[in-house]
């Protein structure tokens, strides 16, 4: 029986963490694998460990492993937390909120469990999947920064920012990562584009934004840390 971990980082979910947690607990993976969720509370100012531990305990039949930061450290420091407690086959990162969508684990995992790949990245740019229209300069400022990162990798992903990176848990886990906010994405990569004989596949998915009013907490500071980690990780490795 091999197994997903499910590394879910969260910060003031409360009220919807429950939302998300149903639909991974409904996904029907591929026949002969299980599924571990690791539910990272990077000391959330809400009920959100209340929620966490109410569900783990109204769902004992879901394997649920619960960690929290006594103070806050950033949601890149939750996953280095999450990533480290993994003890699955296969990792995959998950956000709190609905913006994607458990169901395309399999679309992931297939190009993985065919032998094919080591990494898969889930694009919010490719690919028939449904896509809600938002913020015009928040899409360019994403592909703009997957193209400066490709030309320092030599990579040519076409959404390196997106939430849904699956990895072999060997080699996620024989990564230091050192970002401990949004500079995970840009870092991952370029570490994960230098481990020798790599191989990386992009897949897409769809993806169901969030407005600001709905309590997206990505901005313009985050694009400027991620364009600087792009530089450090790639240039001064």
């Amino acid at each position: 029986m091999s197994v997903l971990s499910i590394v879910i980082p969260a910060y003031n979910e409360g009220p919807t963490i429950h939302f998300i947690l149903d639909k991974v607990k409904a996904v029907q993976l591929p026949e002969g694998m299980d599924k571990e969720l690791i539910i990272v509370n990077d000391c959330s100012k809400d009920n959100t460990e209340d929620a966490i531990l109410a569900y783990k305990n109204a769902n004992t039949d879901l394997k649920i492993s619960y960690y929290k930061h006594e103070v806050n450290q950033g949601k890149g420091a939750a996953l280095h937390t999450g990533i480290k407690k993994a003890t699955g086959d296969y990792v995959i990162i998950q956000d709190a909120d609905l913006e994607y969508d458990p169901e395309e684990y399999n679309i992931l995992l297939k190009p993985m469990l065919s032998g094919f790949a080591d990494v898969v990245y889930g694009s919010r740019f490719m690919g028939g999947k449904p896509h809600r229209i938002l913020f015009f300069w928040h899409s360019i400022g994403n592909r703009w920064l997957t193209t400066a990162s490709n030309m320092f990798t030599n990579l040519n992903l076409s959404d390196m920012e997106t939430c849904y990176k699956l990895f072999r848990r060997e080699i996620i886990q024989g990564i230091n990562l050192k970002e401990k906010r949004f500079g995970f994405e840009p870092e991952v990569t370029a570490k994960i584009s230098r481990v020798p004989k790599i191989r990386i596949y992009e897949v897409g998915i769809s993806y169901y934004g969030r407005t600001y009013e709905d309590g997206k907490k990505i901005g313009w500071k985050d694009a400027f840390r991620a364009l600087y980690c792009i530089i450090k990780y790639n240039v001064f490795k």
